[in-house]
């Protein structure tokens, strides 16, 4: 499989797409005047409490309070031993004996990073206590971001903070080490922990890692230098705590790396063959970025000078436009429709013109098989999260329902997002769920409908006259003086009403005794309108 990343970048947002065989399978969108919060870390500000669902929300500076819960507050032990500096408090503690050391970067951490004296501290503290107890109002607290805002819900927080970068994830209130599930070579697993280890004990730094797949068959010499650069992120991040500490308003301590270089972190592997950028000023950023922590892919980085749009000519402007359609169209003639709400999103599939050949049972295996690759492409192309129900048509053979869940399977194998997935059930429903850290392709470029406020429809025009006629019945018996009434609706309701519904318009007016005027107004929905009593 070859991949491209191809990066457009504008003076009002960044957008990055991923391409597998030249096929869109991912987008990133970035607006430069609403930039995303995830990884971002703050000291935020405690505004309330809620004991009964163990929450609080927390004040970061946005336009919404954030959430946290209990369960994203670190978990210490019962009783620990902590080493506190006196300048900050950074859980990476080196001895002097490290000094002098001509080792790799890691190994003379005390010459270049510097470290206050310590004192031993015995600290107890509950593993699982209630929110109540700790945290209050007005309390300062430093936080991470792990889920953008999302519609009316504010960002979700954390307390445990992770800091990530090119092939490791450094945690500094956690002792785990831990291996990507995608790195399946249990020689490579048992290796890369036991690096990890080595250094970890070397340089006696205190906290958690976490191996990312890039970091499978990397030399320890690269996971030295990742872990050096954690560090001294994190202490970095430790002094910028104690300037704010005693300042009242919420503030950003660390900001996320920019779209285009979050995903060169991120998104890039040996197998990616080509960067394209359109901008000048990025494409020597990312070259500089990608020199310094991803030096394999700096001679595939490649500055796009042609006159028609990058995305124009790669078909992404094409697929976004689909991507937004609630109909997927599949080769065979079968299709797929996708409904998000708020509570989850379903996707059903339909044979549609697709005949087959030998019979109802084949025919309806191939139309699910070749679902099972539209489904997982559409779930990564328009970042849909959540709760998902997938609606296959109805196969009678286990074998055949076997098979579509392992291609299924298969076919979100290559998710970036973590996927969970459940049984074909008697219905023919899938069951899934897909981690959600950030808004969906449609509500990052959409809005509800202004005529529908998101139905999805309206009222048909005969509703609305029939509705205008209880207004006019309820008015007349409101109010006694208006000898006419002058109905203002859309074009379509008045022509209804002068055609189809004259009949019930002249015995309202012979019912009533008053005269009934219309009055066209082209600004009106179909499901607008006013009665105007004369």
């Amino acid at each position: 499989m070859s991949e491209e990343l191809l990066m457009n970048v504008s003076p009002m947002e960044s957008r990055v797409a991923l391409l597998d065989n030249g096929v869109l399978s991912e987008i990133y969108i970035e607006r430069h005047h609403k930039l995303g919060l995830v990884g971002n870390i703050y000291m935020g500000t405690v505004v309330r409490v809620l004991p009964g669902m163990q929450a609080a929300f927390v004040d970061i500076g946005q336009s919404r309070t954030a959430f946290l819960h209990v369960n994203d507050m670190q978990r210490l032990p019962k009783a620990i031993t902590q080493h506190k500096t006196k300048a900050d408090d950074s859980l990476v503690t080196v001895t002097a004996s490290n000094k002098g050391n001509t080792k790799p970067p890691v190994a003379h951490l005390a010459e270049t990073l510097p470290v206050a004296s310590t004192q031993a501290v015995e600290v107890v503290v509950a593993s699982k206590t209630l929110i109540q107890h700790r945290l209050h109002e007005g309390q300062r607290i430093l936080v991470q971001v792990t889920k953008d805002q999302l519609g009316s819900k504010g960002a979700r927080l954390t307390t445990n903070i992770s800091l990530p970068s090119r092939y490791l994830v450094y945690l500094p209130s956690s002792e785990h080490i831990g291996i990507s599930q995608r790195i399946d070579n249990e020689e490579e697993r048992t290796r890369l922990k036991t690096e990890l280890s080595s250094i970890m004990q070397a340089v006696n730094l205190q906290g958690g890692l976490i191996a990312r797949t890039a970091a499978e068959k990397v030399p320890v010499a690269k996971l030295e230098e990742d872990i050096y650069y954690l560090v001294q992120l994190w202490r970095t991040i430790c002094a910028r705590r104690q300037e704010i500490t005693h300042h009242q308003s919420s503030e950003l301590i660390y900001q996320e790396l920019s779209l285009p270089l979050r995903s060169i972190r991120d998104l890039v592997h040996p197998d990616t063959e080509k960067i394209i950028i359109d901008n000048h000023q990025v494409y020597e950023q990312v070259r500089y970025f990608a020199k310094e922590f991803v030096p394999f892919v700096y001679d595939r980085i490649v500055h796009y000078r042609a006159e028609p749009p990058l995305f124009d000519v790669h078909r992404v402007e094409d697929d976004l436009r689909d991507a937004l359609k609630r109909r997927v169209d599949l080769k065979s003639g079968g299709y797929l429709i996708i409904d998000q709400t708020e509570a989850m999103t379903t996707i059903d599939v339909n044979t549609g013109s697709f005949v087959g050949g030998r019979s109802l049972e084949d025919t309806v295996y191939k139309t699910n098989l070749e679902a099972t690759h539209a489904i997982a492409r559409q779930l990564r192309l328009r970042n849909l999260g959540g709760i998902i129900i997938l609606d296959f048509i109805d196969m009678l053979e286990q074998e055949h329902k076997d098979d579509v869940l392992s291609s299924l399977h298969e076919q979100l194998s290559q998710d970036y997002a973590k996927t969970k997935i459940t049984q074909v059930s008697e219905l023919g429903l899938v069951e899934m769920t897909r981690k959600r850290t950030r808004e969906s392709l449609g509500q990052q470029l959409c809005e509800p409908c202004s005529t529908c406020q998101g139905r999805g429809f309206v009222k048909t025009a005969e509703t609305v006259c029939f509705e205008i006629f209880r207004e006019i019945m309820r008015c007349a018996r409101t109010y006694n003086s208006p000898k006419k009434f002058t109905v203002v609706a859309h074009a379509s309701v008045i022509d209804l009403l002068l055609t189809s519904e004259a009949d019930t318009v002249a015995d309202l007016e012979y019912l009533l005794g008053r005269v009934i005027t219309f009055e066209v107004e082209n600004l009106y929905t179909q499901e607008q309108y006013d009665i105007v009593l004369d």
